[in-house]
């Protein structure tokens, strides 16, 4: 199974447009928020399963602010991330992740990518599909499960067109 996982798309239709080649042969896609109104643009044309969550600039987001879903057996939550102030450190997050006995934890806000690996818990910001922070690039994030297991969780660059 493959998921794709984006963030922070802002409203911004040129990476809206960029960003369905990306997610295009992915099973499922998670949205982390900030862009909310987006999604029926993103997801145009695409068949697969779509979760999302609400972010900081999602005024009157429909989706919630937290969710956990289990996908092939992996347990995943979703966040934006701003109550957890990741822009100062992932002690917060991880700490929720452990609480709550979840394999993986995304989130955005930042638009800054990173994966980490704390204890039993992988930690995925996929960054922001509209514009990075701090010298980022674009980016988004993979997550391949293979027979009930994390294959693979990766960010990828946006290249501009």
């Amino acid at each position: 199974m493959l998921i794709a996982v984006i963030s922070d798309s802002h409203n911004n239709d040129r990476a809206i447009n960029e960003v369905k080649n990306y997610i295009k042969n992915a099973d499922v896609l998670l949205f982390l928020g900030d862009g909310e109104s987006d999604i029926a643009k993103i997801t145009e044309g695409f068949k697969g399963e779509v979760y999302s969550v609400s972010g900081n600039c999602d005024f009157l987001g429909k989706s919630p602010n937290e969710r956990i879903i289990e996908l092939d057996g992996i347990k995943i939550f979703m966040c934006h991330g701003h109550a957890y102030n990741v822009k100062f450190g992932y002690d917060n997050i991880y700490y929720r992740g452990l609480s709550l006995g979840v394999d993986i934890v995304l989130f955005g806000h930042s638009h800054i990518p990173i994966v980490e690996k704390h204890n039993d818990i992988c930690l995925m910001n996929p960054g922001s599909i509209s514009h990075g922070a701090c010298m980022a690039k674009r980016s988004l994030g993979y997550i391949e499960i293979k027979e009930g297991k994390i294959a693979q969780i990766y960010t990828k660059e946006i290249k501009n067109r």
